[in-house]
């Protein structure tokens, strides 16, 4: 589940993430969440992902 929150950021960062987003062919939105999510694996923080598979 993903929860949505406002984020207030300035503008010349919102432009650069959305240019690097186009570059792998992602939304900006998609590409601050694939910021965020490296961020916190290289901080050792990432939760661990859920086990969504039933046997």
């Amino acid at each position: 589940m993903k929860k949505s929150f406002a984020l207030r950021i300035d503008t010349e960062v919102y432009d650069a993430i959305e240019k690097w987003a186009a570059d792998e062919f992602r939304s900006a939105n998609g590409q601050i969440e694939w910021i965020l999510a490296e961020a916190l694996k290289k901080a050792k923080r990432h939760p661990k992902q859920k086990n969504n598979n039933k046997t």
